[in-house]
């Protein structure tokens, strides 16, 4: 398990964390979510031993990260932004050099070496030199050597940054996959992976923790939560204002042509009764479909209401 316990954080006169608390436990994926500068990097360069809390408690396995920073980095794997890598390397050289440093040697690196290079898929660039690398294999070849120790504990920042479709979902299915016995906490802006990966998310601002819980949890919050998306296959006259006459609907946006979005009062459940008014109307139906809410809608409501209390 993670533990941090009352956190803090200060650089001169800037409070980067605030008195942050938060458990982590094996099996986790944790969604560690706020706007830029909200503390997240710095919070987890604290976890990871890189930085020394100004005042808290963080151990990570039992183990008081302040009193053996040594210890943790060595039951942790970290993937910082950017994915810093010695460029004039090849990527095998590299992961050969990790695998040394890591203690490996002999057959067991060999076997390593393979196994995480399938795991990340970077076999066409084995003997390539990193810096004529695209940016979405720069950043796989610091997912490997991040995961080369197979560690308890995997930190990652961004770890889908400069990744495309395919790739994400490859990192992502390669993340679920190693989160069975791992405790795994990834910063990141793509809120959409958040849904896809995390089975709880974090959200923080200005060092201080404003939400924490199941993504699905979390997205109730939104106002899109039960909303309604509604598009018509012809014009209807005053169609919104019309709308805006059903049982529970709390109110209409016109998105595009024919093309609404209707919120329930509360949550409510409005389909059953929306699809009995647009019968009883004969309105004709191109699409409707049910939201479930959105993290993002969730995300800026939070970050600003703090932002606004901090003013």
């Amino acid at each position: 398990m993670i533990r941090v316990k009352n956190l803090s954080m200060k650089f001169d006169d800037f409070l980067a964390v605030n008195d942050l608390s938060f458990d982590v436990a094996e099996g986790e994926v944790l969604g560690f979510l706020g706007p830029n500068g909200a503390g997240k990097s710095t919070t987890m360069k604290i976890i990871s031993g890189f930085l020394s809390a100004t005042s808290g408690e963080v151990s990570v396995c039992g183990v008081d990260v302040s009193q053996d920073p040594q210890k943790v980095q060595k039951m942790m794997g970290y993937l910082p932004e950017g994915a810093p890598a010695y460029g004039e390397m090849t990527v095998a050289a590299f992961l050969d050099f990790i695998a040394q440093v890591r203690g490996f040697c002999g057959d067991k690196k060999r076997q390593r070496i393979q196994a995480v290079v399938e795991q990340v898929q970077l076999q066409s660039v084995l003997h390539q030199v990193i810096d004529t690398l695209s940016k979405g294999f720069v950043r796989r070849v610091g997912l490997a050597q991040a995961i080369m120790h197979d560690p308890k504990v995997l930190i990652l920042d961004e770890p889908t940054d400069g990744l495309d479709p395919n790739q994400k979902h490859q990192v992502r299915e390669l993340i679920k996959g190693l989160a069975k016995d791992k405790i795994v906490i990834i910063s990141t802006h793509i809120l959409e992976e958040v849904s896809a990966v995390c089975s709880r998310a974090l959200i923080i601002n200005q060092g201080k923790l404003l939400l924490d819980g199941h993504p699905e949890k979390l997205e109730k919050q939104s106002r899109y939560h039960n909303a309604i998306c509604l598009q018509l296959a012809e014009d209807v006259s005053q169609a919104a204002t019309l709308l805006e006459g059903v049982a529970n609907i709390d109110s209409v946006e016109q998105i595009q042509e024919r093309k609404f979005m209707l919120f329930p009062q509360d949550g409510q459940m409005l389909l059953p009764e929306v699809v009995r008014w647009l019968d009883t109307k004969n309105w004709q139906v191109e699409n409707l479909h049910l939201e479930k809410g959105r993290l993002e809608d969730v995300f800026r409501q939070v970050t600003t209401v703090s932002q606004k209390e901090a003013c």
